[in-house]
């Protein structure tokens, strides 16, 4: 009798525990381990915007001719290919963790200070990291002038709170999807399709994800952009960062929790 090749993708119910012990592991990490770990996350999201911003973001004619079409380009290639990094490396995601730490919590593995642990040092860890690649990209002179990160610092740094807080919102909603699914994948393909299709999605809308931003609007500062580091963090890194965390907390962990959840 021929035996059933394994499924690639693990049921709903099996995923949702396999993401809970993700979560307890993630909380229960030293806190040094999760700002180090941080701090790769954080370089491989900057090197996915690093990427988009020298692919998608360097098609001015196309962007006048066929704004849709550059869009996509603009999502398709870069942030995917960080968060393949990340995902893949293991390495702390603050949007990711904001669902994956919050489901432990939901289901009694981890407690609320170390869910607000996870999140700090993580967060912190993601702006040394994306910053640092920032500093790094300008310095090697592959984007003169800083190409489309001086034009976007200024933009994503001009928009109302509000109106950057919901952006966040709806962009982490998928970042933690595909982490999610990515986590229930059981081959290195599954978790590629699993990320590329949400993130893609996200940049093409034209959404906030915070870690993404910790690249590219320094990397706008630091090609002469005219933002200054306190309307970055003021103007978008923090409502950007509330809107993802509510979005990874309420929209992802919650949901799924009621759904497959042992706990009441």
């Amino acid at each position: 009798m021929t035996q059933m090749p394994p499924p690639l993708l693990a049921p709903p119910p099996e995923g949702f525990e396999g993401a809970v012990l993700a979560g307890k592991a993630k909380a229960n990490l030293l806190g040094e381990k999760i700002f180090f770990s941080g701090c790769l996350a954080g370089a491989f999201i900057g090197y996915g915007a690093y990427l988009a911003c020298t692919v998608g973001g360097n098609c001015p004619g196309l962007a006048e001719t066929n704004p849709g079409l550059q869009k996509l380009i603009f999502g398709s290639f870069g942030l995917p290919f960080g968060l393949f990094m990340t995902v893949l490396s293991g390495t702390e995601l603050f949007t990711g963790n904001a669902a994956i730490v919050t489901m432990a919590v939901f289901e009694g593995k981890a407690d609320l200070q170390q869910l607000a642990r996870s999140l700090l040092l993580s967060w912190l860890g993601n702006l040394v990291g994306a910053v640092g690649v920032a500093r790094l990209a300008i310095t090697a002179g592959t984007m003169p002038g800083g190409g489309a990160t001086v034009t976007l610092a200024v933009a994503k740094t001009s928009l109302p709170f509000a109106t950057v807080f919901v952006r966040g919102i709806l962009c982490n909603w998928l970042v933690c999807m595909a982490v999610y699914i990515a986590s229930m994948a059981k081959d290195t393909a599954g978790k590629a399709i699993a990320i590329w299709f949400p993130i893609s999605a996200f940049v093409t809308l034209g959404l906030e994800h915070s870690v993404a931003n910790m690249f590219i609007i320094p990397a706008g500062i630091f090609a002469g952009a005219k933002v200054s580091w306190a309307q970055f963090l003021l103007q978008n890194l923090l409502p950007v960062s509330l809107g993802n965390m509510f979005a990874g907390m309420f929209l992802v962990a919650l949901p799924y929790c009621i759904l497959f959840g042992r706990k009441k």
